[in-house]
C-alpha cells in the first residue's frame, strides 16, 4: 500500500510505503506526526469514507424473489475508483482528524495506491441481521466462491426494512470480503499517552459530569453538541488514544493472540517496564515493580511505565494477527538500553504477523534494528555472536521487511507542476537499507558525527 500526500502540514508533497515495519525519522517539525495522523485517520475511517453502490433493482429482486446474488469481482473491478472517491471523502474530514481548522487543509491531497490485481477476497462470510429474536436475512459468501448470496429469511411482506438501510448492508458486506485484508486494523500510541495515563480518574470524572449536564439539559439541546464541545479540541489519535486508557478496566477482560499463543512477549515487556500492570477488583490500576511487595498509581510510576502503559495492554489484550501497531516516538522516557529492547520487540511483533508503524528521534532504536538486520545471516560467526550477546532468533529481522522514510528538505519535481525544473521542498526521502550493513540513517549520523568532530578538537586540540 503506497500513500501519497500533498500540502499536509510541513509536508509539500510526500509519498511511502507501507512495510512489515515503517519507520519515519527526522527533525522537529519536519512532517513526521502528519504522515502518521493522516494514516492512522484514513485506517480507523476508510469504512465510513468508502461509498459502494448497490443497484435499486437488485434491492428490488431481492424483496421480490427473496434471494439475489451478486458477482463480487464486478466490484472488485471498480476498487480504484470506490479507494479514489473514499480518499477525496477523506481528505474532506482532515480537519476533524486533526482537530485544526479547515483552511490548513485546503489545498491537501491524500491519497491510497493499492494493486487491485492482486486483490485477495476473504474466503467465506456469514452474516445474519436480526430485529430482535426475528432473523431477517442472511448475506453469506462461501470459500472459493466469488458470488455474495443475499436471502431473506422472513415473508416479504413482513420484511420491513428501509431500502437504504438495506444498501448498505450489503455495501459494508462487500467492504469486509474485499478491502479488510488490504487495510490493517490500527492501534496508535500518540506522543501524548504519557498524560492520558496520568489523568485517566480526572477524564473518567470530567465524561461522568458532561453525562449528567446532557441529563439536565435542555430538551431543545442537542446531546451531542454538548458530547463534542470539549471532545473535538484534539486529533483522532489522541482521542482514541484516552478512549482506550480510559477503558483499560473493561478490556482486562479480553486476551490477546499474543496472550494466548506467544506469552513470552508479554515476560519481555515485563523486563523493559521492569514489573507488570495489574487491576484489582475496584478497577483501581497499579505499576507492580518486579520482586517489591508495593502497588504504585500511575502518577507514582516513573514516566517510563505510563508511556509503555498502552503499548503493554494492547499486547496482552487487544492485538491481533494483522494489526498495525503505530507508536510515536517509542523513545519517549526510555533510558538507551530500554530503547534498545524496544527495538527488539518490535522486531518480534513484525515476526509474529504484527505490523509497526513508528516516528523516532532515536538513533539507538536504529541501530539496534541495524543489528538485528545484520544478525539475520546464516553465516557461523555472526550465529555465534548473537549467542554471546543474547539475540533470538525470534528477533532476527530481514532488511525487505522494513520501510525507512527521512523528513527532510529535499529536490523533487512536483507532480502536477508545468514547469520541468526540480523545486526544493518538505517531503519523505527513502533511506537506503543494506542486507549486510543495515539502514543508513543520516538523520542521525550527521548529528553524531558533528559532536564527534567537536569533541576530537577539543581532545586533540593541544596536540
Amino acid at each position: 500500500m503506497k500513500i501519497k500526500v500533498k500540502n499536509l502540514g510541513a509536508l509539500k508533497q510526500a509519498e511511502f510505503t507501507l512495510g512489515d515495519m515503517t519507520i519515519i525519522c527526522g527533525g522537529n517539525n519536519t512532517g513526521k506526526t502528519y504522515a502518521t495522523y493522516a494514516l492512522f485517520g484514513f485506517l480507523y475511517t476508510w469504512r465510513r469514507m468508502f461509498s459502494i453502490p448497490i443497484s435499486s433493482g437488485k434491492i428490488e429482486q431481492l424483496l421480490a424473489n427473496g434471494v439475489i446474488r451478486l458477482d463480487i469481482q464486478e466490484y472488485v473491478k471498480q476498487s480504484e475508483q470506490i479507494i479514489s472517491k473514499g480518499c477525496q471523502a477523506y481528505t474532506q474530514q482532515l480537519p476533524k482528524i486533526f482537530a485544526a481548522q479547515a483552511e490548513r487543509f485546503k489545498e491537501t491531497e491524500f491519497q491510497i495506491s493499492l494493486d487491485s490485481q492482486n486483490i485477495s477476497l476473504a474466503s467465506k462470510f456469514d452474516r445474519k441481521i436480526s430485529s430482535g429474536e426475528v432473523s431477517l436475512f442472511s448475506i453469506t459468501k462461501t470459500e472459493e466462491s466469488t458470488e455474495l448470496v443475499v436471502t431473506l429469511l422472513v415473508e416479504k411482506e413482513k420484511a420491513i426494512i428501509p431500502i437504504d438501510i438495506l444498501e448498505r448492508i450489503i455495501a459494508d458486506a462487500f467492504k469486509d470480503i474485499i478491502f479488510v485484508q488490504l487495510f490493517p486494523r490500527p492501534f496508535i500510541a500518540s506522543a501524548e499517552r504519557t498524560g492520558a495515563a496520568i489523568f485517566r480518574k480526572e477524564l473518567n470524572f470530567a465524561r461522568n459530569r458532561l453525562l449528567e449536564e446532557m441529563g439536565q439539559a435542555d430538551k431543545n439541546i442537542d446531546p451531542m453538541e454538548l458530547l463534542l464541545k470539549d471532545y473535538d479540541d484534539y486529533a483522532l489519535p489522541i482521542k482514541t488514544n484516552v478512549d482506550f486508557t480510559r477503558g483499560i478496566e473493561t478490556l482486562v477482560k479480553k486476551s490477546s493472540f499474543i496472550a494466548e499463543n506467544h506469552a513470552d512477549v508479554l515476560v519481555d515487556f515485563a523486563d523493559i517496564i521492569g514489573g507488570e500492570y495489574t487491576v484489582n477488583r475496584n478497577d483501581q490500576l497499579y505499576y507492580v515493580p518486579k520482586g517489591k511487595r508495593v502497588k504504585l498509581s500511575m502518577d507514582e510510576s516513573s514516566s517510563a511505565v505510563r508511556s509503555l502503559l498502552d503499548i503493554g495492554f494492547y499486547l496482552r489484550h487487544e492485538a491481533q494477527l494483522g494489526d498495525l501497531l503505530m507508536v510515536d516516538e517509542p523513545e519517549l522516557n526510555l533510558h538507551p538500553e530500554n530503547q534498545r529492547r524496544v527495538a527488539r520487540l518490535f522486531a518480534r511483533l513484525v515476526n509474529l504477523g504484527i505490523k509497526v508503524f513508528i516516528t523516532t528521534h532515536s538513533d539507538y532504536i536504529i541501530k539496534e534494528l541495524n543489528t538485528l538486520i545484520m544478525l539475520n545471516h546464516d553465516k557461523t560467526y555472526l550465529k555465534r555472536i548473537a549467542e554471546e550477546e543474547g539475540y533470538r532468533t525470534t528477533e532476527l529481522i530481514a532488511s525487505k521487511k522494513i520501510k525507512v522514510y527521512i523528513a527532510e528538505e529535499a529536490t523533487i519535481k512536483l507532480e502536477g507542476s508545468k514547469r520541468k525544473t526540480k523545486t526544493k521542498c518538505q517531503t519523505l526521502t527513502p533511506a537506503d537499507i543494506d542486507p549486510e550493513l543495515g539502514i543508513e540513517a543520516r538523520s542521525f549520523d550527521k548529528t553524531i558525527e558533528t559532536m564527534n568532530r567537536i569533541q576530537e578538537a577539543i581532545v586533540w586540540g593541544e596536540a
